[in-house]
């Protein structure tokens, strides 16, 4: 009797870790370790102790506890309480932005490795280059404004 309370026991630790391996710490854990650690032992105690036919009889118990409490915890609205169902709706301040016209100058108040920030009618904005580098404090000029995006080259 000893003997399967043991093996009962190790059951059920694989499945909580089985589940807590795939729903709350996903990837190759130590939850996932451990729950095929006490999988494996389960059934490694069931054939030495018990014998041949207990263990085919616990590695078959063994698989479809994990399959049926995979399938039950699927199904429950455990899944539904737990996710998230929020969306983001926020949107970035472009106000300043909407200031800017083509042909406005300012300068840059970082380096523009493509993209960076200048200031433009006194207001620091996020710009991007046309496709050159350019170094900070150096003058620019607007040259087109895209989808929000201000565009900027080196005045000459």
């Amino acid at each position: 009797m000893g003997d399967i309370l043991i093996i009962a026991i190790l059951i059920i630790a694989a499945i909580i870790l089985f589940l807590a391996e795939l729903f709350l710490v996903p990837g190759i854990s130590i939850a996932g370790i451990l729950a095929g650690g006490c999988a494996i032992f389960a059934n490694y105690y069931a054939f030495a102790n018990l014998g041949t036919s207990a263990g085919f009889i616990t590695l078959l118990v063994t698989a479809i506890a994990c399959i049926g409490s995979l399938i039950w915890f699927m199904r429950s609205k455990t899944l539904d309480r737990i996710a998230l169902k929020q969306n983001i709706t926020s949107q970035i301040d472009r106000t300043v932005a909407n200031e800017v016209q083509v042909g406005d100058t300012g300068t840059t108040t970082t380096r523009l490795a493509l993209i960076g920030y200048a200031e433009l009618k006194g207001n620091i904005v996020e710009v991007k280059s046309s496709g050159e580098f350019i170094d900070e404090k150096e003058p620019v000029v607007v040259t087109r404004i895209t989808d929000g995006t201000i565009i900027v080259e080196k005045k000459n």
